[in-house]
């Protein structure tokens, strides 16, 4: 039996379209999944000079592994470190914060407003941004008085 050549076409056309979605169905393995324990928070009263830190818990709570591409700060008088930057599903890490508030001088107090992101392969929180917030007082008086 001589077949035509669109049925064989036919044929293999639908043979790969089959052996693609069997290929792609076994490397679907589930999507990474990034989870913080607080998304903001408030240093509140900081002494112009003093350096404070924060920790926040960074879990993957999905079913693939979670790598964090990046962290960055909105302003050099923070910085923000994460290891391990790769998290396997259920892991956890912690992303350690530092504000410097003698970093703009002593003109800079009062309320500030600062950003940290992390960058992820995350789909649906690719750009995840933590805020804080801190009141910076002023520098104590150091002149004396006769």
């Amino acid at each position: 039996m001589l077949r035509s050549p669109m049925t064989s076409f036919r044929f293999w056309l639908i043979a790969g379209l089959t052996l693609t979605i069997i290929l792609l169905a076994g490397c679907s393995g589930g999507q990474p999944r990034i989870q913080l324990e607080a998304y903001q928070f408030d240093f509140g009263d900081v002494p112009y000079g003093d350096v404070v830190t924060h920790d926040l818990a960074v879990t993957n709570s999905g079913s693939a592994p979670l790598i964090v591409e990046a962290v960055s700060t909105s302003c050099g008088c923070t910085t923000a470190t994460l290891e391990p930057m790769t998290l396997e599903p259920g892991e956890q890490a912690i992303l350690h914060i530092e504000f410097n508030s003698a970093a703009h001088g002593p003109e800079s107090t009062g309320l500030i407003n600062r950003q940290v992101y992390l960058a992820t392969n995350d789909l649906e929180s690719a750009d995840t941004v933590i805020e804080f917030t801190a009141n910076v007082l002023p520098p104590a008086n150091t002149s004396s008085t006769r």
